[in-house]
């Protein structure tokens, strides 16, 4: 079992363990050491590429993992603000190591987080993971003085972030013209706010962008993925033909139509294989999501004849089994989508793209894509928690969840699992009766709550 990595590499409170300067630090000895014996091809001496979106504590955990890479014998370059993709992109194709990606997604500024490339762009497997875990929390290297101010890591070469747009620009067909498309975008006040709004305007989309001004604290804070209300009433009230929210990093993307619907992560990739079906370029007539996906795609896409295979909840994980399956896109219903021939982790600009072009080459509005939703009530509750025992086999929470199956029997379903990036238990139930699945969820939640919770830091 993992102890620090979650389905999303390292995760919490800037400043509190495991972001405290002096755990992130000993990150930085264990990556660079893991490289050095991994990649002798490098001389000994491996190059790490580090960017970050655009919270406060970016800048001093940046320096915290550039002075333990350094003291693991590390070279280390600074790429400065990017989105995650950027980096994974940039690791693969400018001749780096590695790539370490500082941020905490879509969570609120005061978290951050840790994510690594692999050279290949490719998050690191779980094995790798736990050996430098082992390394941090096991190891013996001297830990540096709590009031050290370590220094930056160089920059990197100049044109790097152009080359990554450069590379998204070259995402689309040549040719594809988004002239008189008119487009909000909603960039979270986060990594992407420098660059997503240009990228759509060079195609020739009239643009507005919103929430594109970072503070440092300002990070999904009401706005982008994780909140589209209010990209939702912009477009409204721009007339715009469509909104697309990134969330604070950039690796996940929604669409809004323009009468203010949400089009989530399971509407984008059900249309990007029917098109791909279409086109005949869906291998194996196959698609991954992961068991979050609502029951409409899986039935939907069987209707077309196309299989969904299912992971655990991750892009790491939906994308692992992509490369083994050969499946050409995949995702989460939050808007975490991979096309694989592409990209080696979720790009939210690139599905942007990608989207907007099969919107732009068949004709149609993201109005008329919701119209063939029929998705089955859902609900997900969140419960803060105290201790993360085997939920399944809690004598309580367990029996409760057994009873909640056998109430759904074949006709929902019920996925119960923790955060791998927050300490709360997750409570997903699905099912054709909104008032039962509501009822249901309710109900185990208060289970949970009653016999693990925890207070809300935030209440």
């Amino acid at each position: 079992m993992k102890r620090l990595f979650g389905t999303d590499g390292i995760r919490g409170t800037a400043g509190a363990f495991p972001l405290d300067p002096k755990t992130v630090t000993r990150v930085g000895v264990a990556l660079a050491k893991t490289l050095a014996a991994d990649r002798p091809q490098d001389g000994g001496t491996p190059r790490i590429l580090i960017g970050r979106d655009t919270r406060e504590s970016g800048d001093w955990i940046e320096r915290a993992i550039t002075a333990g890479a350094r003291r693991g014998g590390a070279e280390c370059l600074a790429v400065g603000v990017i989105p995650t993709p950027g980096v994974a992109y940039l690791a693969r194709s400018a001749g780096f190591s590695a790539g370490i990606m500082i941020s905490a997604s879509h969570n609120p500024y005061r978290d951050n987080g840790i994510k690594v490339f692999a050279a290949t762009g490719y998050k690191l497997p779980d094995h790798e993971e736990v050996a430098i875990e082992k390394m941090v929390l096991d190891g013996g290297d001297p830990l540096p003085d709590p009031d050290y101010s370590p220094a930056a890591a160089p920059a990197a070469p100049a044109g790097l972030v152009d080359r990554y747009i450069a590379f998204l620009r070259d995402a689309v067909a040549r040719g594809t013209s988004l002239s008189g498309m008119k487009i909000v975008i909603d960039c979270a006040n986060g990594a992407s706010s420098e660059i997503a709004p240009g990228i759509f305007r060079d195609l020739g989309a009239t643009v507005e962008p919103v929430f594109c001004t970072p503070d440092g604290r300002n990070i999904n804070s009401g706005c982008g993925s994780l909140h589209p209300e209010g990209l939702a009433a912009r477009v409204v009230a721009h007339g715009a033909d469509l909104g697309v929210a990134f969330d604070g990093d950039a690796d996940r993307c929604l669409f809004v139509s323009s009468d203010g619907r949400v089009a989530d992560g399971d509407l984008l990739i059900y249309q990007a294989a029917l098109h791909l079906k279409r086109l005949g370029r869906l291998p194996g007539d196959l698609v991954v999501t992961t068991v979050m996906s609502n029951l409409w795609l899986e039935r939907s896409l069987a209707a077309i004849g196309v299989r969904l295979a299912r992971t655990q909840v991750g892009d790491k994980y939906v994308l692992q089994e992509m490369r083994r399956s050969g499946s050409a896109v995949g995702g989460e219903q939050s808007g975490h989508i991979i096309f694989a021939d592409q990209s080696t982790t979720g790009d939210g600009i690139l599905t942007a793209l990608r989207l907007v072009e099969i919107l732009r080459a068949t004709g149609g509005t993201v109005r008329d894509w919701l119209s063939c939703v029929k998705a089955f009530p859902q609900i997900l509750l969140n419960v803060r928690v105290s201790s993360r025992p085997n939920l399944e086999e809690h004598p309580v929470i367990g029996a409760e969840a057994a009873s909640v199956r056998a109430r759904l029997g074949d006709s929902g379903r019920l996925v119960l699992r923790y955060s791998g990036t927050e300490a709360l238990a997750r409570v997903m139930i699905e099912g054709t009766d909104s008032g039962v699945v509501e009822t249901l969820a309710r109900r185990l939640a208060a289970v949970i709550k009653q016999e693990i919770g925890a207070e809300d830091p935030g209440a």
